[in-house]
């Protein structure tokens, strides 16, 4: 008998020592160890004195870890013990199986460490459901409280941390997201993206040695107020953005270079009008429209020589001021069916050869149109340059090539010239044989993609340089920019660091959040 107690506490309680098992009922739902300790007497949590004299005993019944499916729960006799200790101001107290038990836990030690790994992995819903598919009943609030009691972990000082912004609100609430770049994981969140808050948060750390930012101003000042030993490092890939943008509108500020791309058309020959016949009418004598017409401009036009005002003729046949001035411009009512009193000088006019060289770019918006017309003078509507599109895009007319957008030519620029269609090679050959300015931006923006390939950020200086000595005024913009900040964008180009992995947290700000809380437990 003894030895199959001593088999049974060994296949229950492996690593548990003073601890026996006096019997094991099994039932279709549940499993009860009736267990208890082989100790003869316990140590005082208050003042450690050792004592076995037994005051009383009750029974305990903690939650185990589940069994075959079913819910496991110990039968424990606990005893409780007088303390020798006379000055102690305890009297009395319960003894505890070490590994097993706690005070007034109502699950064991084990029990405890696999849901803790359950809420940490799957958090607090996700947790209790799989707690219950393995035979637990806990609650995600029992599953949260077990992790935020959990000791906290020892955390390395980071030496590398990466900081980039979130939004908790797009476009109004900012925080701030620090990550460990060498370990890969969120440290810390601020509430707010102002430099103070980064620079307390880098004073506190004096062992930061790298700090990989994006060219944010604010996390600049706040990087070097904070942490004046460590080296700002300015990513990589917001460097070659915002040269992309750069180069963008620079080709779109020479878009005119690329109607070499566009073979000639012939001019087309005017076409003959016919003359319109007065007496002859789109609509034949019957239609319900042309008869109204034809009699309201009779009716109109024998008051006029009756001497009746317009404004009089308006009264009398309920017309509007502009019907009746239609009518009375006009000398036969088919001009009004032809459209030929329409023609007659419009606000647009001035503007119409700008509004077709950009039709013929390819520009066909016609909201983009109207408001780059409005700073070059023009005074009318919105809804006339829309109506003089629209019967551009209604009107049959030649089929003819469009040159490629500034987009694509500045991604022929962007690309690697071996990943070219032989097609895209020859054209960009031919805008460069054309443009001087668009041959120059090329040459800079393949000079750049090799220092950030290569790592050669001692060539930054002469590339600033280069840049100033041509009519690239967007260029010039990216350089000033990054002559402000010349120290970090020649780290970024030559350390190995960068806030991809920054990057990658922002994407996610739930599993940040959780990830940061985590981290700080």
């Amino acid at each position: 008998m003894e030895e199959v107690v001593l088999r049974l506490k060994e296949l229950l309680f492996p690593s548990i020592a003073n601890i026996a098992v006096l019997s094991v009922d099994v039932n279709i739902a549940r499993v009860r160890v009736d267990v208890q300790c082989t100790t003869a007497g316990g140590a005082c949590p208050e003042c450690g004195a050792w004592s076995t004299r037994v005051h009383s005993s009750y029974l305990r019944f903690p939650a185990d870890v589940p069994s075959a499916g079913r819910r496991a729960v110990l039968q424990l006799r606990v005893r409780r013990f007088r303390c020798r200790n006379t000055m102690c101001p305890r009297r009395t107290f319960a003894e505890q199986i070490s590994g097993l038990t706690r005070s007034n836990g109502q699950r064991t030690e084990r029990l405890r460490s696999i849901l803790a790994a359950l809420g940490l992995a799957l958090a607090g819903r996700a947790g209790a459901r799989l707690a219950a598919v393995l035979g637990v009943s806990v609650s995600r609030s029992t599953v949260l409280r077990l992790v935020n009691a959990l000791p906290e972990p020892e955390v390395p000082a980071p030496r590398v941390v990466g900081v980039d912004e979130y939004a908790t609100r797009k476009g109004r609430h900012y925080g701030t997201v620090l990550v460990d770049v060498e370990a890969r994981r969120p440290i810390d969140l601020l509430p707010d993206r102002e430099a103070s808050s980064l620079a307390a948060w880098l004073a506190q750390r004096p062992g930061v040695e790298v700090v990989c930012r994006d060219r944010a101003p604010f996390f600049a000042e706040g990087a070097a107020a904070g942490a004046q030993q460590a080296v700002q490092v300015a990513d990589r890939w917001h460097l070659w953005h915002n040269l992309s943008e750069a180069a963008e509108r620079s080709v779109a500020q020479h878009r005119r270079c690329l109607h070499v791309l566009t073979p000639a058309a012939s001019e087309p020959q005017p076409a003959t009008v016919p003359a319109v016949d007065p007496s002859t009418s789109p609509w034949p004598r019957g239609h319900r429209f042309a008869d109204r017409t034809r009699s309201r401009h009779a009716a109109v036009h024998a008051l006029l020589k009756a001497g009746h005002s317009q404004r009089s003729i308006q009264r009398q046949f309920g017309m509007s001021w502009r019907t009746v001035k239609q009518f009375a411009e006009v000398a036969t009512p088919e001009e009004l069916f032809t459209g030929q009193w329409q023609n007659r000088p419009s606000v647009l006019d001035d503007y119409k050869p700008y509004l077709d060289d950009r039709w013929n770019e390819g520009c066909t918006n016609a909201w983009k149109l109207w408001e780059e017309i409005v700073p070059l003078g023009y005074k009318g509507s919105y809804q006339r340059v829309r109506a003089y599109l629209h019967d551009k895009r209604t009107s049959p007319r030649p089929v003819t090539a469009r040159p490629p957008s500034p987009h694509a030519v500045a991604g022929w620029i962007l690309r690697h010239p071996d990943t070219l269609a032989e097609s895209e090679q020859l054209q960009l050959k031919a805008v460069r044989t054309r443009c001087p300015e668009l041959d120059a931006l090329t040459r800079h923006v393949r000079s750049f993609a090799t220092m950030l390939t290569e790592r050669q950020g001692e060539r930054l200086p002469d590339w600033l340089d280069a840049v100033r000595q041509d009519d690239l005024p967007s260029l010039h913009t990216l350089a000033a920019g990054i002559d402000r900040d010349r120290d970090a964008v020649i780290a970024g180009l030559t350390l190995p660091w960068n806030s991809g992995v920054v990057e990658g947290h922002v994407n996610h700000p739930r599993l940040v959040s959780d990830d940061a809380d985590l981290a700080s437990l």
